[in-house]
């Protein structure tokens, strides 16, 4: 049998090593130099056309199924997209940077919206639109009570459409679908006649056969902020409604209608109020604000007349932004109109 000499072997073993060496050399030379000039990546495609690279498809993937699920907008049910991108692993030259938001604004180019409301119908015929179920309940449970004329012939429908609405408060519903059957007396035959009104806030006007106590407060009042009256003092869905709304959008700034000291200033819901601030103005006066989005004074404080204490908001048992005002005599509800707006 024969045998290798030893010092034979030996030169082979280094020999071998060297060549190893080499070439796991070589190789990380190669690696370096490849990983110098590319970057692992993401090709992808739309519907067999190349549409661009991504470093994280994952997160670009994530980004595109929220789209779906979400929209970018409100009152979105859910976004249809026929065709999905298809990513492929490749390397992809240094200096070339991926473009993520070309390649979602092209994947959101092909999909189609749907929003999802609810349609107030008034004899079949569709009048007003809101966001929620809960929001057409309170605005036809709120006609209802009202005793509005139309009453029996709202409905209200559930719809999926490509087309946005205009989405409006259960508040504006009942202010612009309420039909009002007045009864007045005539003194000539003693005969009643009925009337109907549609349309826009009901107006209350005195006649001869009225009488109104108006208590005189002694202060001068001016209004926390501008806008119209969207609901008025007294009855209102089977219950009295202590102060008067107005209208306004989120953040406007209110004002103290008359100096004195604060005597509540909460946040939570409070009852229905909301954030919420009462002012004391002496003699067992007291202005409240209700709803507001901000709350810029504490209890104790004092403030002058025309001072920013709130800002509006739908915070509480609210149906769209806007200022709840009160006025209180010895903690008797008055109607704030008649000293404002």
């Amino acid at each position: 049998m024969y045998k290798i000499p030893m010092k034979k072997l030996l030169v082979h073993i280094r020999t071998s090593i060297k060549l190893i060496s080499v070439t796991v050399l070589a190789l990380a030379l190669i690696i370096g130099i490849i990983a110098f000039i590319y970057k692992p990546t993401y090709s992808v495609s739309l519907d067999g056309e190349f549409i661009g690279y991504t470093k994280n498809k994952a997160e670009l993937q994530k980004r595109i199924n929220q789209y779906i699920e979400n929209g970018n907008s409100e009152n979105v049910a859910f976004v249809q997209i026929d065709v999905m991108p298809e990513y492929k692993l490749c390397l992809l030259k240094k200096g070339i940077e991926p473009n993520d938001d070309e390649i979602y604004e092209k994947v959101e180019a092909i999909g189609t919206t749907y929003y999802k409301y609810y349609a107030i119908l008034v004899d079949g015929e569709e009048k007003r639109f809101v966001s929620t179920f809960e929001e057409a309940e309170v605005a036809l449970n709120g006609l209802k009570e009202k005793n509005s004329a139309n009453k029996d012939k709202i409905t209200i429908v559930e719809k999926y459409e490509t087309e946005p609405k205009e989405i409006v408060t259960s508040e504006v519903v009942i202010s612009e679908l309420y039909e009002k059957v007045q009864e007045t007396k005539t003194t000539t035959n003693n005969t009643k006649s009925k009337a109907k009104s549609s349309g826009g806030p009901v107006r209350y006007a005195s006649s001869a056969n009225t009488t109104s106590k108006v208590v005189p407060l002694g202060i001068n009042l001016i209004k926390p902020i501008s806008g119209s009256v969207t609901s008025r003092f007294g009855g209102r869905w089977g219950s009295t409604h202590k102060g008067i709304d107005i209208g306004a959008a989120r953040g406007t700034k209110i004002k103290a209608s008359a100096s004195g000291t604060v005597v509540t200033s909460a946040t939570g819901y409070n009852g229905g109020y909301g954030n919420y601030v009462v002012i004391s103005h002496g003699n067992g006066i007291e202005t409240a604000y209700g709803h507001c989005s901000e709350l810029y004074v504490k209890v104790g404080q004092k403030v002058s007349q025309g001072e920013v204490i709130a800002a509006v908001g739908n915070t509480g048992r609210s149906y769209g932004n806007h200022l709840h005002l009160e006025i209180r005599i010895n903690g008797i509800a008055q109607n704030p109109q008649n000293y404002l707006y």
